[in-house]
């Protein structure tokens, strides 16, 4: 896999394998480091019992726009070996394959595309309100390092990616904090390629 030195700067940054991905000790280590699992708490967080007493805190539009990006599962690279792991278990430092129909299970930066794939495109209006798909093609000898959202979906190809952040430090965990989800209208202002190439490296909250 070759990756450009950004690409490379982050992965080095999260400590990541590109190659054989995190053990199941690495991973445990700093799912225990994290404090918690790959979870975004929803808009009305409640306990699961009253939720079931009000079914209707499920109809609310927060809700239903929350329920359509939540991950259920991915796949990631551990131990060497490709698996489908439940989205929740997901660390900072993850190899994680996308494919056409995915939702993005974590804030995470394209290393690279699989074979056969000349660009990735990943919809992610219902995140950011972005109205066009984030792209990620071939620079060359490299891919376009671009940022991706937990939640996104894909809509087209197949790449490889690292994660850069998980549960409440995503995007979409602070947009809910701050009380700006469902977003209305574009809350992304996307920079030119410079720019992201040269910022890539300090998208991370990597492991220390």
């Amino acid at each position: 896999m070759q990756l450009s030195q950004a690409q490379q700067e982050l992965v080095a940054s999260v400590k990541a394998d590109v190659e054989k991905g995190l053990t199941t000790d690495e991973a445990a280590a700093r799912r225990e480091k994290q404090g918690s699992f790959n979870t975004v708490e929803p808009p009305i967080n409640c306990p699961s019992w009253v939720c079931c007493l009000l079914p209707c805190i499920n109809h609310v539009p927060s809700m239903q726009a929350f329920a359509r990006i939540k991950p259920d599962d991915a796949e990631l690279k551990r131990n060497g070996k490709w698996i489908r792991y439940d989205a929740a278990s997901l660390v900072i430092g993850d190899i994680i394959r996308l494919e056409e129909g995915d939702v993005v299970p974590a804030d995470c930066v394209v290393l690279t595309l699989e074979e056969g794939t000349s660009e990735l495109l990943v919809d992610h209006r219902s995140v950011t309100g972005e109205e066009k798909p984030r792209s990620a093609k071939r620079r060359g000898n490299f891919v376009q390092p671009t940022q991706l959202f937990w939640g996104g979906r894909v809509v087209l190809g197949s790449a490889i990616a690292v994660t850069t952040a998980v549960g409440s430090d995503t995007l979409v965990a602070s947009l809910i904090r701050d009380g700006r989800f469902p977003p209305k209208g574009d809350i992304v202002t996307t920079d030119d390629d410079a720019d992201e190439e040269a910022g890539i490296s300090l998208m991370a909250r990597g492991p220390t």
